[in-house]
């Protein structure tokens, strides 16, 4: 179970993220980036509440990343150990944009 809530200030969009972040939880995330970016300069993700990301869910940050290279800068926020180990073994933490 994944909750999404989407925080729109201008051409900054903040996602607040709790929960999984799985093969069934990934595609509703990648839709609504779809629609959601549109505009946006500042992809900020905040995934403090994020208990678990599976290759699915990297696969959206990613994709969400290449868009938001194009078009300004996504930030990844507040990691838990769990999911920055993910981030570090995957090899993901040298590609995104991830803060403490």
């Amino acid at each position: 179970m994944l909750n999404i809530k989407q925080e729109k200030e201008g051409e900054k969009l903040t996602i607040v993220l709790d929960g999984r972040l799985d093969t069934t939880s990934a595609p509703q995330l990648e839709g609504e980036l779809k629609s959601a970016v549109d505009g946006i300069t500042s992809l900020v993700f905040e995934i403090g509440e994020l208990a678990y990301i599976s290759s699915a869910g990297l696969r959206v940050l990613l994709s969400a990343q290449k868009v938001m290279n194009r078009q300004g800068e996504m930030v990844i926020r507040g990691a838990n150990e769990d999911v920055m180990e993910i981030f570090e073994v995957t090899g993901f933490s040298d590609i995104l944009n991830i803060e403490k």
